[in-house]
């Protein structure tokens, strides 16, 4: 089986739009969504009447259930915060209702592995394991699942590794990577032999940037979609 995994899309349509070309040409039998598919960007309501309109899998971000659920004490900070109210208003009561509806984690079994994907940690959307760090802190988790396979969203930043006999590995952003260089970031994942292809996908910014100008969107987002990183006073 050859899996797309892809994330954080972050309400970026043309750079979904491209990630989607870009897998179906590798000959993906299917694609992932590892959540926030929502937030920063223009395209919110877009981005989701993709994801319905190609029947993709998708799990919740830590974005997605900051916008379906207006909770107190989830505000994130700076550029976030100014995005977050205007992203709930663009969406309506059915939108809002189909994020409610995505789950926090995707499990299914390809052949004999058993394949675990999250956004963030288990029940942590919002938080990051270093994939620097020990192998056991993985290892354990694959172990807790019965898993061979650990899909975790959320860095921005594509990455893998291997533990045990098992992989890791966050796909990076599709709508605002941080890998440090512009385009969409996916992930091509052989479930038999574990073997991983990161993907870096150019699109055109020409219609994302004329609508974060239209909305008056925070313009150092322009800058992250240029140069595949936030600047360091932000």
């Amino acid at each position: 089986m050859r899996l797309g995994v892809i994330s954080d899309v972050h309400a970026n349509l043309p750079a979904l739009e491209a990630v989607l070309e870009a897998l179906r040409k590798e000959g993906v039998d299917e694609i992932l969504l590892l959540g926030d598919l929502v937030g920063y960007g223009p395209h919110p309501k877009q981005v989701i009447r993709k994801v319905l309109d190609e029947g993709l899998s998708a799990i919740a971000g830590a974005w997605d259930l900051r916008v379906a659920y207006p909770l107190p004490g989830t505000l994130p900070e700076g550029v976030g915060r100014a995005t977050l109210e205007w992203t709930r208003a663009q969406l309506s009561g059915k939108e809002l209702a189909y994020l409610r509806t995505l789950r926090t984690s995707h499990r299914r079994t390809y052949g004999e592995r058993r394949l675990v994907a999250f956004h963030g940690t288990p029940g942590r959307p919002e938080e990051q394991l270093d994939f620097q760090g020990p192998a056991r802190v993985f290892q354990r988790l694959m172990d807790r699942y019965g898993a061979q396979i650990l899909l975790l969203g959320g860095r921005h930043l594509p990455l893998s590794r291997r533990v045990g006999l098992g992989l890791v590995a966050d796909p990076g952003s599709v709508g605002l990577s941080l890998s440090g260089e512009p385009g969409a970031d996916a992930l091509l994942v052989d479930t038999e032999t574990l073997e991983v292809k990161a993907l870096k996908v150019p699109y055109d910014l020409g219609p994302l940037l004329f609508d974060l100008r239209a909305w008056d969107l925070p313009p150092v987002l322009e800058v992250v979609y240029r140069t595949g990183r936030f600047p360091q006073e932000v």
